[in-house]
């Protein structure tokens, strides 16, 4: 298992991988040898040469693991799987990725074919249907913000969000930061003493759980402070965001878990295996904060609602 960086999503990531496994008899210390590799590279520098001295612990990690011949890699997230996945395809091992954005960034020949050997999971949503969960909680809002850096999920996810926005008649302001940067001068920026945006947008970006979150902090303690709604399109914890919507890493990490079951139960070859995704997005809502913001909730939400981990609401958009 590879992955860059060690937060909390990617290990929710591999709890459902994991869970999947033993779903199918595959167990930890009993017939499953696991070696996990975190690249903790400082990445919280970004800059050119972070980003290059990544890709070569990438490389070189990669070189390092198929030496082992293990009978298969898991890769988590897009930076592991894009850097990874030359050297263990060439190898002749079978990858399955998970927490990847969008497929094509890491590689894939679309959202639903990997390639050459290697299959997996995406945290590819349709963006559209997550705009209008949004829209429907606050049909006044037309300026959104968003902040991200140069991590690939966030670039993927901001772009997504601007051309579902714009379709939907709302407008997203985005600006691109450094990961060890403050994010409070920008928010401040975006709000423009209360001229400017009217909500701000998290995007899956590794940004908001580095620093122990301390992005994600003061961006709910901006919007509890300025009355502004914070909202989430990504499984990321967010201290103040009253909507949380998108795929969720465990559910993720769960379907490459399916398929990499397969791989090693059957001999499946990885290419003959589509790429799984969160076909309906998860939708939790933050009842306190809802309540501090004097949000209405619309009667289809509360009709389908049901009472989550932490006391959120989760919404069954399939029902």
């Amino acid at each position: 298992m590879l992955q860059v960086t060690d937060i909390e999503p990617f290990q929710e990531s591999l709890d459902g991988f994991l869970a999947a496994l033993r779903s199918n008899e595959l167990i930890e210390g009993k017939n499953l040898s696991v070696h996990r590799v975190k690249i903790d590279f400082d990445m919280e520098k970004g800059g050119f040469w972070s980003r290059l001295g990544v890709l070569l612990r990438i490389r070189n990690e990669a070189a390092r693991i198929v030496e082992a011949k293990p009978d298969l890699v898991l890769t988590i997230g897009t930076p592991a799987t894009k850097y990874a996945r030359g050297i263990v395809e060439d190898a002749h091992i079978p990858l399955v990725f998970t927490a990847v954005a969008n497929p094509q960034d890491a590689g894939c020949v679309s959202l639903s074919d990997a390639g050459p050997g290697v299959t997996g999971s995406t945290l590819y949503s349709n963006m559209a249907e997550s705009v209008k969960v949004v829209q429907q909680l606050f049909p006044e809002v037309r300026r959104i913000g968003m902040v991200h850096t140069d991590d690939e999920n966030g670039v993927a996810h901001v772009a997504a969000a601007v051309s579902s926005a714009g379709q939907a008649g709302m407008a997203v302001s985005s600006r691109l930061v450094s990961k060890n940067d403050s994010i409070v001068p920008t928010l401040k920026s975006l709000y423009n003493q209360g001229q400017g945006v009217q909500m701000f947008a998290v995007p899956l970006d590794t940004y908001y759980g580095l620093h122990r979150y301390e992005a994600a902090t003061d961006l709910g303690d901006f919007g509890a402070a300025h009355q502004l709604p914070v909202v989430t399109l990504a499984m990321v914890r967010v201290p103040g965001a009253v909507l949380y919507v998108g795929s969720d890493f465990t559910q993720v990490g769960n379907l490459a878990g399916i398929q990499a079951s397969k791989i090693l139960k059957r001999r499946t070859k990885p290419d003959v295996l589509p790429i799984l995704r969160q076909e309906t997005p998860t939708v939790l809502i933050d009842p306190e904060r809802a309540a501090a913001l004097h949000i209405a909730l619309p009667t289809a939400f509360l009709a389908h609602k049901s009472v989550g981990k932490n006391g959120f609401w989760q919404i069954d958009l399939a029902k």
